[in-house]
């Protein structure tokens, strides 16, 4: 039986709206117990860099833009070589009772206390050794959660020379369309800023509509970008994309919030939003097959994508989208330093992760529209395709439509893996579907290849913020004044360490190691963010409501502690054992210890929380401390950062 689109569709935003209207308002009321009568760090702490109220919707977009990374495109297509049916359950069943709650409860408890970062919350709830080891846990996991990003971008847009196995070169260009797109939003960004915030001072609807349109007309002269003079300064090989994303980060890390990052990510969010609502709109007026089974013989793993078994791998490879451990980053570290509202924590932490859960259901529809053979042909690497093709041809998986796919968008299409190429052509097949759209499959593609793009750099410019205040906050334990966020020394080399750590891995990596390690990292940090809401609770006298963090919590760490198992055992470790290069022995042990290294530092903080829950139980636990901004005399920084 062929099962369409639609039905799910429907069905996915029906349960949506119904756990918003009533588990988020049982959450805001009872859980987080919400006050407008509060007033904001945004409010108390105002320096207009760090600490700034922003308007309700722009601080939902730049919200969104953060969390909304590759891992609601790119997991859900990754995934899709299970089948639909896995990734489809995760997606609605984990965002629902585990992704939203964890951002929406971070988010609301960090506001509390002075917009201050999951670790400093770790340390305060649960104990100074907990506070430490979370310290090290993040910054394992938000490099590792960067580079994974920032991998993607890599091989969507930047080009490649490979050695066929007789000898032949190939040469693949970089995506010029999309790279100059992509750079394009930049300076339109800062002009957003300048004109919200210093030329037309409110004028939010202003600064919109001339984003906007800027966005639309510049990813229209981006098709006039290939075959042109220009397009030897857009064509870029991935090394030297990995390059520019890594300049940009830091640029932007070290920049007012004000002038870049939130302008930014305000323009991209809506553009985003648009496009998934532009994605359902055509899904439902389309209505396309699932090509893809509801199960494949993957499921017992040995798959071309990711080696393992559906249980627990399906697990990790979706992240955003179900749960986010990074996402608890950004709702402990930019976002509530700009809320200006208490009550604004509902739908910026709760309805923008349902809008991620719907971004991913969408991209796995997407993916799984396309004949089998097209998307494994696009989704293997160049090098592995011989070995598979008589495989998936054995199973009924052959290659159909690809050839036309790559006429249309003029673009070498087979062996761009990574899952965002495989997404683009999906996202365009239905688009092109529409009989008013029909002839312009290749300014869909690269529109597509854009819009992916810019979900990844809005959370590589923000991450890399948030993992800056987390440096600064650990070397503000060895001088006070490093800690502080306008320290412009300091400022600068925290986020120089952070974009050459992630940039590195990025330079070394592929995506079929790289992805999965994110996925290890990401739910990790997503189980200590959960026990530290659930300690909140407790140690606030409301452990009556703990189930609420408990259940998404045991259920992450299981999925999450045997997958790491099977990767450091199974792959990294006879990967550093039995490679027959150095570099490649190097990056699996690597691979391995980082793993290992995070896995402890989890399963410590686990050990800390359980004894700080009994000791509350019993009576004897001391009673935490009020976290308050990082500042002297308690008045707010100043400076540019």
């Amino acid at each position: 039986m062929t099962v369409h689109a639609l039905p799910l569709v429907i069905g996915v935003l029906c349960l949506f709206a119904i756990a918003y209207r009533y588990y988020s308002a049982f959450l805001a009321a009872k859980v987080a117990v919400l006050d407008d009568t509060r007033v904001t760090p945004a409010h108390r702490l105002n320096d207009g860099q760090n600490y700034h109220p922003t308007h309700k919707w722009v601080l939902f977009g730049h919200h969104f833009a953060a969390i909304s990374g590759a891992g609601p495109l790119v997991g859900p297509v990754l995934a899709a070589q299970f089948g639909f049916l896995p990734g489809l359950l995760w997606l609605v069943i984990g965002v629902v009772l585990a992704g939203t709650v964890q951002d929406f409860l971070v988010l609301a408890f960090s506001v509390r206390r002075d917009g201050r970062s999951l670790a400093d919350m770790a340390r305060a709830e649960i104990g100074p050794l907990a506070g430490v080891t979370a310290s090290l846990a993040i910054l394992f996991i938000i490099v590792n959660a960067l580079a994974g990003l920032g991998l993607v971008v890599v091989k969507a847009l930047g080009g490649e020379t490979l050695t066929r196995p007789d000898g032949s070169i190939l040469h693949i260009p970089g995506s010029s369309w999309g790279t100059f797109t992509i750079a394009c939003s930049i300076p339109i960004a800062l002009f957003v800023g300048l004109w919200m915030y210093r030329l037309r001072k409110g004028k939010i609807g202003e600064a919109s509509a001339v984003g906007a349109l800027a966005v639309l007309g510049c990813t229209w002269l981006g098709s006039l970008i290939p075959g042109s003079p220009l397009e030897r300064f857009f064509s870029l090989s991935q090394h030297q994309v990995t390059i520019a994303i890594a300049v940009y980060g830091f640029i932007a890390s070290v920049l007012p919030v004000w002038l870049l990052l939130c302008p930014r990510d305000y323009l991209s969010s809506y553009l985003k939003i648009g496009t998934v609502a532009a994605l359902v709109i055509g899904v439902v007026l389309v209505n396309p097959p699932l090509q893809m089974p509801p199960l494949t013989d993957f499921v017992h793993g040995g798959g071309p994508l990711v080696p393992g078994k559906v249980f627990p791998f399906v697990f990790i490879t979706i992240m955003c989208g179900a749960i986010s451990g990074f996402h608890s980053l950004v709702a402990s570290g930019t976002t509530p330093k700009m809320l200006d509202r208490e009550s604004h924590a509902r739908p910026i932490g709760y309805a923008a992760m349902l809008i991620e859960g719907l971004v991913g259901v969408v991209a796995l529809i997407a993916a799984c529209s396309l004949p089998p053979g097209d998307y494994f042909a696009i989704n293997i690497d160049l090098a592995k395709q011989a070995q598979w093709k008589p495989i998936l041809e054995k199973m009924g998986f052959a290659v159909e439509h690809l050839p036309a796919y790559e006429a249309a968008v003029r673009e070498q299409l087979q062996g761009r893996s990574g899952g965002a190429v495989s997404l683009a052509v999906g996202m365009a097949q239905i688009f092109t579907a529409i009989p008013v759209f029909r002839a312009l499959t290749s300014f869909w593609y690269h529109f597509a290849i854009m819009f992916e793009a810019l979900f990844i750099l809005t959370t590589i410019d923000t991450g890399t913020r948030v993992a800056r205040f987390l440096v600064q906050e650990m070397l503000g334990r060895v001088h006070p004044r490093l800690g502080r966020p306008d320290f412009l020394p300091a400022a600068v080399f925290a986020t120089a360490f952070v974009v050459l750590a992630w940039g590195y891995f990025i330079w070394a990596g592929s995506i079929d190691t790289i992805w999965p390690m994110f996925g290890i990292s990401n739910q990790l940090l997503a189980v200590v963010a959960l026990s530290v809401a659930g300690t909140v609770l407790v140690n606030s006298g409301r452990a009556r409501y703990l189930w609420a963090t408990l259940i998404p919590m045991l259920f992450v760490t299981c999925t999450t502690l045997t997958a790491g198992y099977q990767l450091v055992f199974q792959r990294f470790l006879p990967m550093a054992r039995t490679a027959a290069d150095a570099a490649t022995r190097f990056k699996g042990a690597l691979d391995a210890w980082l793993t290992i290294i995070m896995v402890l530092c989890v399963a410590l903080i686990l050990l800390q929380v359980g004894r700080r829950w009994l000791a509350v139980a019993r009576g004897t636990a001391v009673a935490a401390p009020v976290l308050r901004a990082a500042v002297p005399d308690g008045r707010p920084p100043n400076g540019c950062c």
